[in-house]
């Protein structure tokens, strides 16, 4: 979770430790197989919103929401909090984009945070995540990824579940910048995260997504296009960063990234590390590799996911591995 206020979470401390107690637990009480879905609103089911809740959502969240909702904080962690967590293994696996490709020109690498001007299909696929979270408004970020359900969007953990509360009114707007919504707002039909989330918000599998409802009688991909997706590929890759930050110096409205050669983790998880400015708000924006300024497109590999407390200018993303995909597989098969 980047970013600021912690009049967001409500009990802070306890939240990180939290957070860490499950990282440090994990590994030996992590689910086996599968992920685990809550409802995106009222359901009639466990996670399967009603078409009445969906409806709601959209109805709830008009333009003058959006623009008060409060960025949700980003996960914290300290020097007395650090542990080394087991490296990652497993069998490589790619999913390719189908998002259309379009020149644009390029852009510097490495970078530190700011306005993406190039264009292409990431201005399609990533977009702006809004919800309810214990009675607020709140804001992430999100990407739309390609899936056989075409319907499919990645995000954080704490972007769809939060101190052991599943968000509701939960919405994604894809392409939102200044305030429009050029592709329209998705309700989500059911919300998901990955088991180590769900069980104790561990943040070495701070992973969520959402499948959302048909808007206008067309799926979500078919109007934005997907990205594609990588798992189980390393470490210290050539990464692009996306996201939303609406936490100060940012306001929400601005589509920002980051690039870098990326760093494993030396402290208390197994992620992904990249030097990146971005704050409250960007949390569950995409990261790439293999990604192409000249078309947009990449393999999804990451999302922003939490900093460290006296490292305020990296941001660090969970590593796609098996339970990544298996959340992905759930959630394309919904």
């Amino acid at each position: 979770m980047i970013g600021r206020p912690r009049s967001l979470r409500p009990s802070g401390a306890a939240f990180v430790r939290r957070g860490v107690l499950g990282a440090l637990a994990g590994i030996a009480a992590l689910l086996a197989t599968g992920v685990t879905a809550a409802p995106a609103g009222a359901a009639p089911e466990p996670g399967v919103a009603a078409p009445s809740a969906q409806q709601r959502a959209l109805a709830f969240w008009t333009p003058e929401r959006m623009r008060a909702a409060t960025p949700l904080d980003v996960l914290t962690v300290d020097r007395s909090q650090v542990r080394t967590a087991a490296p990652r293994k497993g069998e490589a696996a790619v999913v390719a984009p189908s998002a259309p490709a379009s020149a644009v020109g390029p852009l510097a690498f490495p970078h530190g945070g700011g306005p993406w001007s190039g264009g292409g299909a990431v201005t399609r696929t990533a977009g702006r995540v809004f919800f309810t979270y214990q009675g607020r408004t709140a804001s992430c970020s999100g990407n739309a990824v390609t899936s056989a359900n075409k319907s499919t969007v990645l995000t954080a953990g704490h972007c769809v579940k939060m101190q052991g509360a599943w968000h509701t009114n939960w919405v994604f707007v894809p392409g939102y910048h200044d305030g429009q919504r050029p592709y329209g707002t998705w309700a989500a039909a059911r919300t998901l995260a990955t088991p180590q989330w769900t069980a104790s918000e561990d943040i070495n599998y701070d992973i969520g997504a959402a499948v959302v409802a048909p808007l206008d009688g067309q799926r979500l991909t078919d109007v934005v296009g997907g990205q594609g997706l990588a798992f189980n590929t390393g470490y210290n890759k050539a990464m692009y960063s996306f996201g939303f930050p609406a936490a100060a110096p940012y306001d929400g409205e601005k589509f920002i990234y980051c690039s870098g050669t990326t760093f494993r983790d030396f402290l208390l998880s197994g992620d992904h590390g990249l030097t990146c400015n971005m704050t409250g708000g960007s949390s569950g924006g995409p990261w790439f590799t293999q990604f192409s300024e000249a078309t947009g497109t990449g393999l999804q590999s990451s999302v922003n996911s939490f900093k460290y407390n006296f490292l305020p200018n990296a941001m660090y993303g969970p590593y796609f591995g098996a339970d990544a995909q298996n959340l992905y597989q759930s959630a394309q098969s919904s």
